[in-house]
């Protein structure tokens, strides 16, 4: 695929208005062709006036006629996979088989959509017939599904760039809900970005959509972001990155004279607690196995199990063998960004200023300038306690192990943490006491705790959380990865005393789809 630099605003391919960047290669510090357009205010309003335009048509697309659309996009997403990961591998310096794995896999969450879409469960159709006999008071019809909110901003990210970025899933499950799409393309790779773009941009001309369904918009500096947000007309954004970025788009956003949603996924530490009959079984296979996966992508992974806790026992001698092994070998790599190595870097230092003790003084030093150095870290119970830096996270290759005293302590620790993506308890039968007062803590602290595993990978399901308390994320009640996605851009409309050929088609009589509805208070296809 031949890329231009545009800037993709609905069919069209628009220049550049506020200036040009060109690509980073990290790995060799080498500036790659071609030169990527940035817009401004102006092209925002063009392309988020262009959403509005087609949310009526798009929002009342059938299901059969949303599914192939988003179908399609798979199709094409995959067909595009070898340039997506070639260019990858020059915008990130990591290998071009993981990104070709990555959009594979983003294909499939396209499809599991579609799946979604055709099954209409996502409208919650539910009936109330009326009651004209009732005493005192006769009942009327009350009708109810969910709508699409309207359009939806989608801030791509940069340590996942396909599944979170230009074709992810915030824009997947975006489209499935009916809600045209403006992307914001991360910076860090404007040609990944640009190749998704243009996918998506076909797909919609093939579908015979109205080409305001999607745009994809770049720009310099915080200009371009603020006037997405402030745009009248946006109805909703998605953002994953920092905990002050997501709260700098948040707070903005709840300033309109009309507040609308953020849905940020922003920072955790997804903590791993090992019960003392679990480390006394299992301690070598628990600590290698979380330090392989805290390395995965150079630790660059938000659900990157960064904190590891044992009461010291049997076992913990081993734990800390097994994890500082791996992360001994683990070769130092290129970061996904310089700003990402640098806040690294910054990280680190803090670590070192706050008493954490580095055990893993083997691990391969850097060659290169924006290389990670993996790391392991130990403190105490008391230090994690007494310190609330430490239990921030690091983005990089970086693992805390922390010492703790007794169940008591392991307790207060659990307590001490802020809201979290994930949390994963490694149990035994002996440890059933202890689990059952773990795991009540843990319930209040995140949205997905795992049970004798790891927290990553992550399967896209219909039953995946991906999401937390505060500051995991600026609304617990929703996930950004899994089919309940979609919940985030639909919201509930009654109908009342309708006649049955003005309803929504879900809703009507004959129930035409054979959707499953609730049908007074009865889940039922008739």
């Amino acid at each position: 695929m031949t890329l231009t630099g545009d800037l993709l605003i609905g069919a069209a391919q628009v220049p550049a208005t506020t200036g040009t960047m060109k690509a980073l290669n990290p790995a060799t510090g080498e500036l790659v062709q071609p030169e990527f357009a940035f817009g401004g205010p102006a092209e925002v309003d063009h392309a988020v006036r262009l959403a509005d335009e087609a949310f009526d048509s798009y929002s009342h697309t059938g299901p059969a006629e949303r599914a192939a659309f988003l179908d399609l996009i798979a199709d094409k997403l995959e067909a595009a996979k070898d340039d997506l990961a070639a260019r990858l591998a020059l915008e990130t310096g990591l290998p071009a088989a993981q990104f070709e794995g990555e959009a594979v896999r983003t294909a499939g969450v396209f499809r599991k959509f579609a799946i979604v879409v055709r099954q209409g469960r996502y409208l919650q159709a539910t009936i109330d017939p009326a009651q004209p006999d009732r005493q005192p008071t006769p009942r009327q019809d009350h009708r109810l599904q969910k709508v699409a909110l309207g359009p939806v901003v989608v801030f791509g990210a940069s340590n996942f760039p396909i599944s979170y970025s230009v074709a992810g899933g915030d824009t997947a499950s975006a489209l499935a809900a009916g809600c045209p799409v403006v992307v914001k393309a991360h910076n860090a790779h404007p040609g990944a970005s640009e190749i998704e773009g243009r996918v998506i941009q076909q797909a919609v001309a093939e579908a015979g959509l109205h080409e305001g369904v999607f745009s994809l918009v770049r720009g310099a500096g915080n200009e371009i972001g603020e006037a997405l947000v402030d745009h009248p007309l946006v109805r909703a954004v998605t953002f994953t990155g920092s905990e002050a970025g997501g709260m700098a788009l948040y707070r903005r956003a709840q300033q309109r004279p009309d507040p609308i949603p953020v849905f940020t996924e922003m920072t955790s530490v997804n903590p791993t607690f090992v019960l003392p009959a679990a480390l006394a079984a299992r301690a070598a296979e628990i600590g290698g196995g979380l330090a392989q996966r805290a390395m995965y992508n150079v630790g660059q992974a938000c659900l990157k199990p960064a904190v590891l806790l044992a009461v010291d026992g049997p076992g913990f001698e081993e734990l800390r063998d097994a994890a500082r092994a791996e992360v001994e070998k683990a070769a130092a790599r290129t970061m996904l960004t310089p700003g990402i190595h640098d806040a690294y870097v910054r990280n680190v230092q803090r670590m070192d200023e706050h008493g954490a003790t580095r055990i893993a003084a083997g691990a391969p030093a850097p060659d290169d300038t924006w290389d990670g150095q993996s790391l392991l870290y130990e403190v105490t119970g008391e230090q994690l306690l007494a310190e609330p830096a430490l239990r921030e996270e690091v983005f990089g290759p970086a693992v805390l192990l922390v010492k703790l005293t007794g169940a008591d302590q392991l307790l207060e620790v659990a307590r001490a943490f802020r809201g979290q993506l994930s949390a994963t308890l490694h149990a035994e039968a002996a440890d059933r006491a202890a689990t059952e007062q773990l795991l009540p803590i843990l319930e209040r602290r995140t949205g997905r705790i795992v049970f004798n595993v790891f927290s990553m990978p992550q399967e896209v399901s219909y039953a995946s959380t991906h999401g937390g308390p505060f500051p995991a994320t600026s609304d617990s009640r929703f996930t950004s990865v899994g089919m309940g996605a979609i919940e985030r851009f639909v919201r509930p409309v009654t109908y009342q005393n309708f006649p049955d050929d003005l309803l929504p088609e879900p809703l009507r009589a004959a129930n035409p789809r054979q959707l499953w509805r609730v049908v007074d208070g009865e889940l039922t296809r008739n």
